[in-house]
């Protein structure tokens, strides 16, 4: 009888541990959104045809990404990645690279829309990731985080 008990107190733990950790993901997702409402002729901006204002993240961005839960025994890495962007579409190829991640390959794509990232996808040695995205005020810097295993941080050059 006494076994039974203590086998309910670890499942209630455990239920109460995973509902914790399942409603943590689900909040951290709903911050990483834009922060600024973008004005057609802001810097670090265009107009799309439709005339909707979007970032524009052409260009060099350094990088530093920080590996936690599952990947925390992979640890950090960064580098250089060259953003290049047709309307609201953009792609990021490696400038620099590692032993997992090769120089010249894609590390980032996504698309914009006028309130930051429509969709964001980060291209890993151990597969694609679509996490969620916010990028700074001034368009300067982004903040990509999947919720359980990356962030990356990326700062206009």
């Amino acid at each position: 009888m006494k076994n039974l008990t203590n086998i309910r107190i670890i499942f209630s733990f455990l239920f109460i541990s995973i509902l914790i950790g399942f409603l943590g993901c689900a909040g951290s997702s709903s911050t990483l959104q834009s922060e600024s409402k973008l004005l057609q002729g802001s810097k670090n901006t265009l107009t799309l045809p439709n005339g909707d204002v979007v970032w524009d993240l052409n260009g060099e961005w350094d990088f530093s990404g920080e590996n936690y839960g599952v990947w925390l025994a992979a640890g950090g890495y960064g580098g250089v990645i060259k953003i290049t962007q047709s309307g609201s579409s953009f792609v990021g190829i490696r400038m620099t690279g590692t032993q997992t991640m090769t120089k010249g390959t894609e590390a980032i794509r996504g698309e914009l829309d006028k309130s930051g990232f429509k969709w964001v996808q980060l291209i890993t040695s151990m597969g694609s990731l679509n996490p969620s995205g916010k990028i700074s005020k001034d368009g300067n810097k982004m903040i990509i985080d999947d919720g359980t295993q990356t962030r990356v941080t990326y700062t206009r050059k």
